[in-house]
């Protein structure tokens, strides 16, 4: 999940938000034609054409208009191609920051963690997750200041819990957003569980944890696929993708990350270049 506040459609077209009282961290019900075997090929296409722009500079919003345009996507799969899409430049600079499951027994680790949370909750209540250019495993979730505890929030600690203490990993601090309504009662809950289990977690609720991530200590390891955090951290680690991989082997994985097989339209480099 990344932080995400601008899906206001319904808003904008004046029609009241409806509370949402969903009890799970499902598929939305149009992601079975949206993300069906025979789409994937055109979203593989639109993020090979979004990245090739994003390497020449082009602006973010342009960019995925003309490109979603191109392949004639709804907003849903737009958003699919954004969350995967970076340049070959981003790709090599972030994976070459990127640590192995070897490399982070005994390092201590800084949680994005809303980030991480609801994408192992997406990956329990079968939604779709997206396999990224840089490996990143991202779901489609949107946090638009508030979080919503579902069923899988208290296994999908579990699962993280026991995954760390398994990998060895030192202490950790999960990093909520201050300003997001609920994130003082997913901190107690987090709190509830490291105590019952005995992990060594601490919880804290700055108001801009992206920059925390960013600036902390050159030695301290970030969990997050979070791209902006990713584009400045010193270093990270998977996390999520690794705990899905894990312990949720029949999650729902919308593999993005391979170029089409295809000559890719506008991220095909034009002749004699």
């Amino acid at each position: 999940m990344e932080k995400d506040c601008t899906n206001r459609s319904q808003m904008s077209k004046g029609i009241a938000a409806m509370p949402d009282r969903r009890s799970h961290r499902g598929a939305d019900p149009r992601d079975a034609s949206l993300f069906a075997p025979e789409a994937i090929p055109a979203l593989r296409e639109a993020v090979a054409d979004l990245a090739w722009l994003f390497g020449r500079g082009y602006a973010e919003a342009s960019s995925l208009k003309l490109v979603g345009d191109r392949h004639r996507l709804p907003d849903r799969s737009r958003k699919a191609v954004l969350r995967s899409a970076c340049s070959d430049a981003q790709r090599a600079d972030r994976l070459s920051r990127r640590l192995d499951l070897d490399a982070i027994a005994g390092r201590s680790l800084r949680i994005d963690g809303f980030n991480v949370l609801t994408t192992i909750e997406a990956a329990l209540g079968g939604a779709p997750l997206l396999l990224g250019r840089d490996g990143s495993l991202r779901d489609l979730a949107g946090v638009h200041g508030t979080y919503r505890r579902v069923e899988e929030t208290r296994p999908a600690i579990a699962l993280i819990g026991e995954a760390l203490a398994d990998w060895r990993v030192g202490p950790s601090l999960w990093l909520l957003d201050r300003p997001v309504s609920n994130s003082g009662r997913l901190a107690a809950i987090l709190r509830e569980v490291a105590s019952d289990r005995g992990w060594p977690w601490e919880v804290e609720l700055p108001f801009n944890p992206d920059a925390e991530l960013i600036a902390g200590p050159a030695e301290v390891v970030v969990a997050s696929a979070d791209s902006e955090v990713l584009d400045h951290c010193a270093q990270w680690f998977p996390m999520a993708r690794l705990v899905v991989e894990r312990a949720v082997p029949g999650a729902w994985v919308v593999d993005l990350s391979e170029p089409p097989r295809v000559g890719p339209g506008v991220a095909e480099e034009p002749s004699g270049q």
